[in-house]
Parts: C-alpha cells; sequence; structure tokens
C-alpha cells in the first residue's frame, strides 16, 4: 500500500460502489457517497488483501453489535 493516512466518519447512510475496469486489470472500491470519497484501487494479484480487508470489517461490525448490545454477545 501507498503511504497515506485517511480517518472518515461512518454513517448509517454511507453507499459502496465497486467498479471493474476489465481493459485495465483492476477493481476500484469507493466508499463515501458525499463531497469526499475513499476509493481503494486493487489491481489484479491483490484479491487476498481485499478479503483480509472484509473480514477486518466483518470482525469491526462484530465487535461495533457487541458494543450496542452487549447482552446479545452473552447468550
Amino acid at each position: 500500500m501507498k503511504d497515506i493516512t485517511v480517518t472518515a466518519h461512518l454513517d448509517a447512510d454511507t453507499r459502496t460502489r465497486v467498479v471493474t475496469f476489465p481493459d485495465s486489470g483492476f477493481v476500484s472500491l469507493r466508499i463515501g457517497g458525499g463531497p469526499v470519497d475513499v476509493t481503494l484501487i486493487a489491481p489484479t494479484g491483490t484479491a487476498d488483501i481485499l478479503r483480509a480487508i472484509s473480514a477486518a470489517a466483518d470482525q469491526a461490525a462484530h465487535d461495533l453489535d457487541a458494543l450496542t448490545n452487549p447482552a446479545e454477545e452473552d447468550a
């Protein structure tokens, strides 16, 4: 990954979009939909890192659910 640090606050209505560029051999994953978007550009050969990002996002969502509904985590 190239060096950059971006901080963004997600809202319930944050949009995501995937665009595939088959002729160029990459996909973009865009998060935002407002005046500022975060876009990840993933060329061929980087599918595993996208899967790792997806797994980390799923873990973060699970942790957020636990913070929001702690009684459900104990059940």
